[in-house]
């Protein structure tokens, strides 16, 4: 079983990460994306400052270099405060799991990024993984009888372009990211900055649109968003990701990168049974075609 402790870790991400989903779907259905975003990242900010100074004896990595914190800052603002609104958005508007399978479109737009920024190869079997991936997502998007399919088509029109815009920004912080931890900084310590730094945008935002009081006044009225938001802010950004950290350690590159992207795979189960979501047989053919398309993108 050690040998696999890679392997299984890759597993163990892909569920939190559809967890997570569910989670959030049900927190922002009953206090709405924009909330649900900023408590998340305040929780997982706690969570992650609790952990480095366990491991690393301060909460937040002060001898950093300013570019350092300049480059993960950055990468917070995108793929956090703006790329998780999107995507909690989108999973109001067409359910987790369509959501989540349109996430699975940051590898595709990373690859992109990669091949355009940093010149990194982009192989013809690459761009047949590119296509695999955007022929499954094109499927369950359109696939007649789905959930997704029977909300009004404006709003689920909104609901994929938001699923696009949090893949394209995803994959933009986690570009950022990569440069913020050239030099060899912890994950936790990165994400901690990343955290920080969308935090305050949100803060920010929230202050300027005179929101303090109603974002007070709505959790008051939903108090049990509040304990879906604490589960989720440990889940995803800190259960999730310390489990993605160990399937990178232990596994090669290539599988663990495709093993925490099957969260669309587990979404389908979960979003049947907790969420009573209709799941059509074509949904899922689309779906495993879609992850199909990621595996070959990553193993290639």
């Amino acid at each position: 079983m050690s040998h696999y402790i890679g392997e299984i870790a890759g597993l163990v991400t892909s569920l939190c990460y559809a967890v997570n989903a569910i989670f959030i779907t049900k927190a922002s259905q009953q206090v709405g994306a924009v909330i649900s975003n900023r408590l998340r990242v305040v929780f997982a900010l706690i969570y992650l400052m609790l952990i480095n100074l366990l491991f690393f004896h301060a909460p937040l990595p002060f001898s950093a270099g300013l570019d350092i914190w300049g480059w993960l800052s950055l990468s917070g603002v995108i793929g956090l405060a703006f790329g998780d609104l999107f995507l909690f958005l989108s999973f109001v508007m067409v359910g987790p799991q369509v959501g989540s399978l349109l996430l699975s479109l940051s590898p595709v737009f990373g690859a992109l990024e990669a091949w355009i920024i940093f010149g990194e190869s982009l192989t013809l079997f690459k761009i047949f993984g590119i296509i695999l991936t955007l022929a499954g997502i094109i499927w369950v998007v359109f696939v007649r009888g789905s959930t997704s399919e029977q909300r009004p088509a404006g709003h689920r029109a909104r609901g994929v372009f938001f699923g696009v815009l949090s893949a394209i920004f995803q994959a933009t912080g986690f570009v950022l990211s990569k440069q913020g931890m050239a030099t060899g900084l912890s994950p936790f310590q990165a994400n901690s900055i990343r955290m920080l730094a969308a935090l305050l945008v949100l803060l920010i935002i929230m202050v300027l649109q005179k929101e303090i009081t109603k974002t007070v006044e709505t959790l008051r009225e939903n108090p049990s968003s509040l304990r879906l938001l604490v589960v989720a802010g440990f889940i995803g950004p800190v259960l999730g990701v310390s489990a993605s950290l160990l399937s990178v350690q232990h596994a090669e590159v290539g599988v663990a990168s495709t093993l925490t992207s099957l969260a669309p795979i587990f979404m389908l189960p979960l979003g049947f049974f907790l969420l009573k979501e209709k799941v059509h047989w074509q949904a899922v053919a689309g779906t495993f075609l879609a992850v199909a398309g990621v595996a070959v993108l990553f193993l290639s």
